[in-house]
């Protein structure tokens, strides 16, 4: 089958490509390479630059690309950000999925995996966290989420779609060393920068509800994401189905034990500075792993320390250390 993949040019996305191509699946690209790199989607994969936002265009790859699903990953994904900047984001995420759905109605495409997030629940009582659980973003990024896995239910129902929604925990690692995370929001790689450059890495308030202060994450390795897409693809393609899942470990690590595996995968003696709280930012947050294992039969199999040790790897083969 033939798997349109938007974004596909990202970090993530060219992960998904990989194991879509591995799985004897046929992959193909759009990306607008505002953050995507064309380099990091394979020779043989399909490339077409364009926006989401273009349903003309996409309705035309989908036609002459012959293709059979879609894997959307398209999206701005900055919580931080999207406080300060909300109507990119809703443009950009939810127009850019009312014009995605638009683009397969007109074609007739019926099978989708959606990229949802963790941000979608914000801060809950109790962890782990069931895909159950009220849904209260702290974020327009969440919100975008939200928003997103609403437009797929409702298209499922009126378009027939069979659908599923990825709720990504916190994503880290590598596959091999071009493939890195070349952005610096994210934790795994704001304290490599900071290494980089002489200075102390930052931790975001040390005085949330938690064993030692710091905010607690659920990391999963980016292969084990992109396997989780390629289980979601062919569940679309073997039945109707209507699916919300959580994509993580099931294990939480917090702020400071985050840095603690970086100080000894890096050989450095970290002393990290704390700042103030970020907005948006959420105190524990650790997925139940247990649906997506009874659906898809999937299961994490990276632990911490292999996603900073590969996160690590990546970071010394950029071409710019320090930042892109």
């Amino acid at each position: 089958m033939r798997w349109l993949v938007t974004g596909g040019a990202g970090y993530i996305g060219a992960h998904v490509v990989r194991v879509l191509s591995a799985s004897g699946r046929e992959p193909v690209v759009v990306d607008d390479l505002s953050t995507g790199r064309s380099e990091k989607v394979p020779g043989d994969v399909p490339l077409h630059r364009i926006s989401v936002l273009d349903t003309a265009a996409l309705s035309a790859v989908m036609r002459t690309e012959r293709i059979d699903g879609v894997i959307h990953l398209a999206a701005k994904k900055s919580p931080g950000e999207s406080i300060t900047h909300p109507w990119l984001y809703y443009r950009e995420n939810v127009d850019g999925m009312l014009s995605l759905l638009a683009a397969m109605r007109e074609v007739g495409v019926r099978r989708l995996v959606y990229s949802s997030s963790a941000a979608v629940y914000g801060n809950q009582d109790r962890n782990p966290i069931e895909e159950t659980f009220s849904l209260d973003p702290l974020s327009p990024y969440g919100e975008t989420k939200v928003i997103g896995e609403w437009l797929a239910r409702s298209s499922g129902v009126v378009d027939h779609l069979s659908w599923v929604s990825l709720r990504y925990f916190n994503v880290a690692g590598a596959a091999e060393p071009s493939l890195g995370d070349p952005g610096v929001t994210n934790l795994i790689p704001m304290v490599f920068e900071a290494i980089d450059a002489g200075r102390p890495p930052h931790i975001f308030g040390a005085d949330y509800p938690t064993p030692d202060g710091t905010c607690i994450r659920d990391f999963v390795h980016v292969v084990d994401l992109a396997r989780a897409h390629a289980a979601a693809a062919a569940f679309v393609e073997a039945q109707m189905g209507a699916e919300v899942l959580n994509v993580g470990r099931g294990r939480g690590a917090s702020v400071q034990e985050v840095m603690g595996v970086i100080a000894r995968v890096t050989g450095t003696a970290l002393v990290p500075e704390v700042a103030a709280r970020r907005p948006g930012d959420i105190e524990a947050s650790v997925a139940s792993v247990e649906r997506i294992a009874r659906v898809l039969n999937w299961r994490a199999t990276h632990d911490l320390d292999d996603m900073v040790e590969s996160a690590w790897g990546a970071w010394l083969a950029r071409p710019t250390r320090g930042g892109e």
